[in-house]
């Protein structure tokens, strides 16, 4: 009996240490941090930008007419500070870096630049105008406490396991009905109040969506983003969708129409594309289909061979 109440006592231990020790995702710095003056005032409109971009540099903005309507928060989600849910955590402290798309060394300017000009559809602001300057200073101040070189936990998306099988859009298209349409529309088009200006819930497809470039055009970006983050109240903790029915969605969403941009000098080593870029050429024998919807992990295995 004593050996008994020894054991439960180690087991009661150790289930204490698991249910004290989660993992220790990465946490934005408090509004008391920002700095006062100008400084301050730089990241603010930085934030501002970031979440409500279509007020100032949207198709009726008040400073430019720059992007398609969506905010940047529409894919970096509560203003680029959600856990897993695309945040800007690692920028500051990761770049510049080379980066296999361009085949160059890129700074955040660059890395901003390319939203602007795929996420958000349209042209890239001025490298010295203020608002870039704005929203540098804000993703700079985000990661104050990450040390350089350091990815923290909880940054970027979640990189759900590969289906063995090819992700089905038919599917994907009940589960946008089920659980997405009731926000983004039977259409896709999106949900605003009568004229404002900025969406409530983005448009997922059509002109005033993400274009073809975009990096949520890759099933495994869309994928990991809607498990952690949608249905609307969905975070890591409580997810809504298994993992099949998030590559499903993907499928759907992604197989829906776009604009497209000219990809022609992207990834100028043909074999450094990701296993799941869904546009050629390719330096393998597979198929666009396949690169584009699955199986991907024939793909990564005849790569780990070559």
């Amino acid at each position: 009996m004593k050996n008994w109440f020894i054991t439960c006592a180690k087991l009661s231990f150790i289930v204490s240490l698991f249910s004290l020790s989660p993992l220790d995702y990465w946490h934005p710095p408090d509004d008391s941090q920002i700095p006062t003056g100008v400084q301050g005032q730089q990241i603010r409109y930085g934030r501002e930008l970031i979440a409500h971009t279509a007020k100032y540099l949207g198709p009726k903005g008040s400073v430019k007419h720059l992007s398609n309507g969506m905010n940047c928060q529409n894919c970096h989600l509560a203003a680029g500070t959600k856990v897993l849910g695309n945040n800007y955590s690692a920028v500051y402290s990761t770049y510049p870096r080379f980066r296999e798309r361009s085949g160059s060394v890129e700074t955040i300017v660059k890395r901003v630049s390319d939203c602007f000009e795929r996420s958000l559809g349209g042209k890239a602001p001025d490298s010295t105008s203020r608002e870039m300057k704005a929203i540098v200073a804000y993703i700079q101040w985000l990661g104050t406490d990450v040390p350089r070189g350091k990815r923290p936990d909880g940054v970027g998306l979640a990189k759900l396991p590969y289906l063995d099988r090819a992700a089905d859009s038919t599917k994907g298209r009940m589960v946008y009905v089920a659980k997405c349409q009731v926000c983004h529309g039977k259409h896709g088009e999106g949900t605003k109040v009568a004229g404002a200006s900025e969406y409530v819930y983005p448009p997922m497809w059509g002109l005033h969506s993400y274009n073809d470039g975009a990096g949520l055009y890759r099933l495994s970006g869309f994928a990991g983003y809607v498990k952690n983050n949608m249905p609307f109240g969905a975070n890591y903790e409580n997810p809504q969708l298994t993992d099949e029915e998030a590559w499903d969605v993907a499928a759907f969403v992604n197989a829906m129409p776009r604009p497209h941009k000219d990809q022609s000098k992207d990834w100028p080593i043909l074999a450094s594309k990701p296993v799941d870029f869904p546009l050629g050429p390719y330096a393998d024998g597979f198929s666009e289909r396949q690169h584009k919807f699955g199986p991907f992990q024939p793909i990564a295995d005849a790569r780990k061979v070559k």
